[in-house]
Formats: C-alpha cells, structure tokens, sequence
C-alpha cells in the first residue's frame, strides 16, 4: 500500500502532484472512499465529519474532484457482513482518512477489520492529521484524548516513524517546534514535526517528505 500521510490533507501543489503520481492517473478517473471516523472522539466532531465529506473544511481532501466518493464509516462495519464493503474497499483507487483522535481511529480500523486490510490493498491512503498518526507505532502522551480500553498510546505501526502534525500552526499556539522536540524526545523512534504544507510519501518503506515548508526529523 501507498501512504501519502499529511498533516492537513493536499494544502499545496507539491502534495497535489505527488498524489497524482502515486495514483498512476488523473484525480477524475479515480474512485476514492472516505473515512470520517476519528472525528467523532473531538468536541463537535459530527460537524467536523461533515465539512470532511462536504468539502467545507480548510482541509482539501474529498473536494478535490474525484470520479466517485463513497464514505467508508468504520463504527457500523463489525455490524454488517465483510462482503458488503470488504471488496469495495480492494477496489477502490483511494481511502481519504480524517483527522481528529489518533487512538480512537486505531480503536475502530482494528474492531472493523480494516487495520488487518490495509498492508494489502493497492488504494493509495491518504491520511491528513490524526489520519497520518495511527500508522505510526505509537503518537506520544502529548496526544492522547480519547482512552482506549488497554490504555498506552499505540498505533497501528505501519511506518516505523511517529508525527507531530500542525507545526507553527496559528490556531495552536502550543505547536512550536521546542515543544515538538520535547515530544519527540519521549518517541522511541525516529520522530517527523511537520506544518500543515508538508507530506510524507511512503512506498514500499521508502520514506520522501514533501514540503513547501517547515519541517524536522527527530532521531533517537
């Protein structure tokens, strides 16, 4: 699988062309699904999933003109039987997956059954925030909110980095790349702080960030 791990979905033109490039083909002849889950564990988060589906966010990702979107919910999958969505999630070209609790999205792609889908499936995966965050092993106690039931802050452990997304954002003062090092000095592994025009492209463990701007490696 192809991961093209964003911190605020395709913000600039650099993103944009890398995806295309991973796609093999034009946005409009792409089928694409969207996972709008780990929304729901943030305060308003009905409404963030909505701007997420409907384009109304500050977040370009399901808006970007695709051939068909279809929204893959992963709280109503272990109600319903695997061949109702199983084969539509192997063919589709795209799965666009949305920011908001890291742990809570990890939660429901592994009670789904999607986690165990996912090192398989040809889809270029696209993640824009907390959607980048659970592939990493684990995302650090600094952004744990949501609690699940084993506790810890593990991930799905796809990529062998952690990220802290949001670098310098103007809405988060927090974010500031002193804080983002003392996150990372907590991370048993390597660590990426990144702002929202950056991406980070993985294919086939091949690591390529993607930026028109700031961003650090950590390293242990």
């Amino acid at each position: 699988m192809k991961l093209l791990l964003t911190s605020a979905g395709i913000k600039n033109k650099s993103i944009h062309d890398a995806l295309v490039d991973m796609l093999g083909k034009p946005i409009a002849e792409c089928n694409a699904l969207c996972i709008p889950t780990a929304s729901y564990a943030n305060p308003g988060g009905a409404r963030g999933a909505w701007r997420f589906i409907n384009g109304k966010s500050t977040t370009p990702m399901c808006e970007l003109g695709w051939k068909s979107l279809g929204v893959l919910e992963l709280t109503a999958l272990p109600s319903i039987d695997q061949e109702l969505w199983v084969p539509m999630v192997k063919e589709t070209d795209v799965l666009l997956v949305n920011g908001g609790d890291a742990l809570y999205l990890n939660y429901w792609m592994r009670q789904s059954g999607l986690a165990d889908l996912l090192p398989s499936l040809r889809a270029v995966y696209v993640g824009l925030s907390a959607g980048s965050m659970v592939m990493a092993p684990n995302i650090g106690e600094d952004f744990v909110g949501w609690t699940p039931p084993d506790g810890g802050d593990k991930t799905l452990g796809l990529v062998d980095f952690a990220m802290f997304p949001h670098l310098d954002h103007e809405m988060l003062p927090e974010n500031t790349m002193a804080n983002a090092e003392k996150w990372a000095a907590e991370i048993p592994g390597p660590a990426y702080a990144m702002c929202d025009d950056t991406a980070i492209k993985v294919i086939d463990g091949e690591v390529e960030v993607i930026s028109e701007g700031n961003w650090k490696l950590f390293t242990p």
